[in-house]
C-alpha cells in the first residue's frame, strides 16, 4: 500500500473493503450521510457499511433492514442528498430527529453535499477520524 490507501482487515460476505484515502469512493458515503470511509466500526468489521457490496451483488438489497438505504438505492441515488424529496421525506427526517449528536452530523453531511457536491465532501471527509467530522 502507498500510505494513501487503507485496506479494511477482513472480508464481509466476500466484499473486500479497500478505500483510497485521496479520492474516496462515493460508495463510502452512507445514504443518510454517515461516512464509512473513515468509520472505525466498519474498519473493525463490526459493520458491513451502508452500500458496500450491493453493486457487485455480494449483498441482497431485498434483505436490507434500513428503510433509508432501501429507498435511496432503489432510486439509484448516491445518497439521499440526490433526492428531490429530501427535505420533506418522512423516513430521513425521522432518522435525523432521533436523539444523538451523530444524527445531526449525518444531516450536516448531506446538506454539505447538496450545496458543495460529492467531490468537495470527499476532500473534507478524508481528514476525519470517524464517520463524521468538521468542515473547516
Amino acid at each position: 500500500m502507498d500510505g494513501r490507501s487503507i485496506r479494511f482487515l477482513g472480508d464481509t460476505n466476500g466484499c473486500v473493503k479497500t478505500i483510497n484515502r485521496v479520492s474516496m469512493s462515493i460508495e463510502a458515503i452512507g445514504c443518510c450521510g454517515a461516512y464509512c470511509g473513515t468509520c472505525k466500526v466498519l474498519a473493525g468489521n463490526d459493520c458491513q457499511g451502508c452500500k458496500l457490496g450491493y453493486a457487485k451483488g455480494v449483498r441482497d438489497l431485498s434483505k436490507a433492514k434500513c428503510a433509508i438505504k432501501v429507498c435511496c438505492m432503489q432510486q439509484m441515488y448516491a445518497s439521499c442528498a440526490d433526492c428531490e424529496s429530501y427535505d420533506s421525506c418522512d423516513i430521513i427526517q425521522a432518522f435525523y430527529a432521533k436523539n444523538g449528536y451523530k444524527y445531526k452530523k449525518y444531516k450536516e453531511a448531506l446538506d454539505y453535499i447538496k450545496i458543495n457536491g460529492y467531490e468537495a465532501f470527499l476532500r473534507v471527509a478524508d481528514r476525519w477520524k470517524m464517520q463524521y467530522g468538521k468542515y473547516f
